[in-house]
């Protein structure tokens, strides 16, 4: 949970850093979510395995 408490712009930055982070370390980055009226954004991604896992 990388952009716990954030909303906006302020949240998909600490998302998208710690996107950054975790694919220097080998994770594969699938696709940005942006926010809409209903949920905020978050980041889908892969380990290294191939398992999914979701930045928010």
């Amino acid at each position: 949970r990388a952009g716990t408490g954030l909303v906006g712009d302020e949240r998909l930055a600490a998302l998208e850093a710690e996107c950054a982070r975790l694919v220097a370390l080998g994770a594969t980055h699938v696709q940005t979510l942006y926010a809409d009226e209903e949920n905020e954004s978050c980041i889908p991604m892969l380990d290294i395995e191939g398992n999914e896992f979701c930045i928010d």
